[in-house]
């Protein structure tokens, strides 16, 4: 294997670890509610407003910091965002009241969305387009199993030595592997992608991207997907605590490690028939992306409208498996598309649908948790899913002349 294919696969190593802390601190706190709860005296709604605070700071930073990415380098972009994001993991946990955690997931908030439209990008760059789904599916599991890690070890822990110890530990581990990227993550070279030029202003590039063929829409799907997993990542392991009385590990564990085993699953399908359909047919990734959608929409439905724990599950792990072979194609997607000097920022703009979006669902259920109820909002969020899934079919992406060219 030449040695630029062989360091294409360690990016992927190494931002995959980045990617596994990036969710991990960011998904702790809501195994932790019921903690928070009790401690601090917090409402349902102020609860919501934790990962709504987290959300929409992340979503309005997100085009901007993906700009940055593209303008003054990825590498750079990605370390300091893990060093900022992990120093500020450390002082949630030195919060004493609702404004102050407020405030802390708010600076998360701009420092994680540094992270993801460039670590994409970056990984777009190293990969050709035979391995570009698959390596972006490899990477998107190290967030799969920081939810799972959050939801298990945050419940386990913070149930042994309190709340605050689990961000403190979280906190000094970014720190640490903060300094190891540093020294062994390097950005592509130029020359790679010497045909592009340097990005337009932040209001040409945004104006760019808002023309290429079927971006619009792709940032709505992005945006209406969210919904679902931003309800199943605020509100499951409240749903299991209270519905199916689960103990807090227990539902912690079981909000996430069922859905993203099948998520790993679906990257895994989802990658490899995206390279391969991909290569025959312009429209064969967007065509898995919406295949997987179609079945995730109908299982998450099935798992508000259950009152079995088995089935449950099983409705997680299904929507698991489809969401997956979507979130492995959306990069991949986006470069059929977009010239290389604009990957960062287009993401950043799915990255601030989407939060948008999943920010809304998470105080919007818990300000009708006690009327509606969480049943209602999880079955509503999979139908949603599923009607991105029925428009994402009719989306019609055909590859510019920039973007076919930047695509090699």
């Amino acid at each position: 294997m030449p040695k630029t294919a062989r360091y294409a696969w360690i990016v992927v190593a190494l931002l995959w670890m980045v990617w596994l802390l990036n969710y991990l601190d960011r998904q702790v706190v809501f195994a932790l509610f019921p903690l928070l709860k009790t401690d601090l005296s917090l409402s349902d709604l102020q609860l919501g407003l934790l990962g709504t605070s987290f959300l929409w700071v992340y979503a309005f930073a997100s085009p901007f910091s993906g700009y940055a990415a593209d303008r003054y380098g990825r590498k750079r972009i990605i370390v300091a965002s893990l060093l900022v994001w992990s120093a500020v993991t450390w002082l949630t946990g030195l919060a004493r009241n609702l404004p102050e955690l407020l405030a802390a997931r708010g600076l998360m908030g701009i420092s994680e969305a540094c992270y993801l439209p460039a670590g994409l990008a970056l990984i777009a760059a190293w990969h050709t387009p035979s391995t570009r789904s698959r390596a972006t599916g490899i990477h998107y599991s190290g967030s799969y199993l920081g939810t799972v890690l959050g939801g298990l070890a945050g419940g386990y822990f913070g149930e042994l030595y309190g709340w605050r110890s689990v961000f403190a530990v979280l906190g000094i581990a970014g720190v640490v592997y903060s300094a190891v990227l540093a020294v062994t993550l390097r950005d592509r070279a130029a020359v790679a992608e010497k045909a592009d030029e340097p990005p337009p202003p932040l209001g040409a590039a945004i104006a760019e991207l808002f023309r290429l063929p079927g971006y619009p829409t792709l940032v709505l799907i992005f945006g209406a997907v969210s919904i679902g997993d931003w309800m199943i990542y605020t509100w499951m392991p409240a749903y299991l605590f209270e519905s199916f009385h689960m103990s807090l590990a227990q539902a912690g564990f079981s909000s996430t490690f069922y859905l993203r085993a099948g998520a790993v699953l679906g990257i895994l399908a989802g990658g490899w028939l995206a390279d391969a359909w991909g290569a025959r047919n312009p429209r064969g990734r967007i065509l898995t992306q919406a295949i997987g959608l179609l079945a995730a929409g109908p299982f998450l439905f099935l798992s508000g409208a259950t009152g079995s724990t088995p089935f449950l599950l099983a409705g997680l792990a299904v929507y698991g498996f489809g969401k997956g072979s979507y979130d492995c194609n959306n990069m991949p997607v986006l470069c059929q598309i977009s010239r290389p000097c604009l990957r960062s920022t287009g993401f950043g703009i799915y990255n601030f649908a989407g939060c948008l979006a999943g920010g809304g669902i998470a105080v919007v259920a818990g300000a009708l948790k006690s009327s509606l109820g969480l049943a209602a909002s999880i079955k509503i969020a999979g139908a949603i899913v599923f009607a991105a899934g029925l428009v994402l079919a009719r989306t019609n992406v055909a590859a510019s002349k920039a973007g076919s060219r930047s695509a090699m």
